[in-house]
């Protein structure tokens, strides 16, 4: 019986093999065009499932750490950038309050209920008290009909959801977008980099082909309980 990060390694070979550049050139600009805006360049950043490392690898940072369970993270991860095998909800080698900026992107439907809880608490407790959380996350409200299409997908979430899953681990929400990005690199998103700008600058595009929320989170001055 194969374990569970080699069937990581399996299934995302399989599903990613044919869409490497793609998506690289995608997330170079979204990073620079867009998420770099909420990461100082003097931050700690921790990019949580990091997978290929499309993030972490393009946004400018002082360091910069990739957490993912599939061992394949550290040859994905990009010189520079620190590679750790760990779960989310554990985070293990991540000091308490150390880190300036957490990313997690298309992550939460792949785990339980209990696992985006406990993922969160995890995130708190590593972030400092006027860090950040970002978060995008396909919106099961402008995709449903698509969500199901990968098979490890198994919780629907949408901002709504998350917005409660925030609040209850100690966060408040500086920033929800519910429709941002669309649902896959496969849907209708353009995929030559100039096109990708051109969508950025044009949020009314967003609530059209948006089918992914964009959340940034702070720590709550009291933690829940």
């Amino acid at each position: 019986m194969t374990s569970e990060p080699e069937e990581l390694r399996e299934l995302y070979a399989q599903r990613f093999h044919n869409e490497g550049e793609q998506r690289l050139d995608v997330w170079e600009v979204l990073c620079s065009r867009f998420f770099q805006k909420w990461v100082p360049e003097d931050a700690t950043v921790l990019d949580i499932a990091a997978g290929h490392c499309e993030f972490v690898n393009n946004i400018r940072a002082a360091r910069r750490i990739a957490v993912d369970l599939n061992p394949d993270v550290a040859h994905k991860a990009a010189p520079g950038v620190e590679a750790i095998v760990t779960r989310s909800d554990e985070l293990l080698g991540i000091e308490d309050g150390s880190v300036d900026r957490v990313f997690i992107s298309n992550f939460f439907e792949h785990v339980p209920r209990e696992v985006i809880t406990s993922t969160l608490v995890a995130v708190r407790r590593v972030l400092k008290a006027d860090g950040r959380l970002l978060v995008l996350q396909p919106n099961v409200r402008y995709c449903a009909k698509d969500y199901w299409m990968f098979f490890d997908h198994i919780t629907p979430v949408d901002d709504r959801a998350l917005v409660e899953a925030f609040t209850a681990t100690g966060f408040d929400v500086e920033l929800n977008i519910p429709r941002f990005l669309p649902y896959t690199t496969k849907s209708r998103l353009p995929s030559g980099p100039a096109l990708v700008k051109l969508y950025l600058k044009v949020p009314l595009a967003w609530r059209v082909l948006g089918a992914q929320a964009f959340l940034v989170g702070r720590p709550s001055a009291t933690p829940s309980a």
